[in-house]
């Protein structure tokens, strides 16, 4: 899982303003995290179908971020997913 400095870093690098942890593109970016690490997870075990399912929960749910962002706020959506090499 992610440790709390990770955390911490991933969320002061896009966050919108001094006490947020909540808007879009920070929870995109620690969905994206999560993610990557059962991705790789799953690679090792790969009949972990539990896992597999809780992995495709969350591809949805960051999908759905990514198109709120998009369209709300293109400007953002484009520097987030470019700074996190998704789509």
């Amino acid at each position: 899982m992610m440790d709390k400095t990770k955390k911490k870093k991933l969320i002061e690098k896009f966050k919108e303003h001094v006490e947020d942890t909540g808007s879009a593109a920070v929870q995109i970016a620690l969905l994206s995290e999560r993610v990557i690490y059962l991705t790789e997870h799953l690679k090792k075990h790969k009949k972990d179908f539990h896992s597999r399912r809780g992995l495709l929960i969350l591809v949805g749910r960051r999908r759905r971020l990514l198109t709120y962002l998009k369209n709300s706020d293109p400007q953002s959506y484009t520097e987030v997913t470019k700074e996190l090499k998704i789509k």
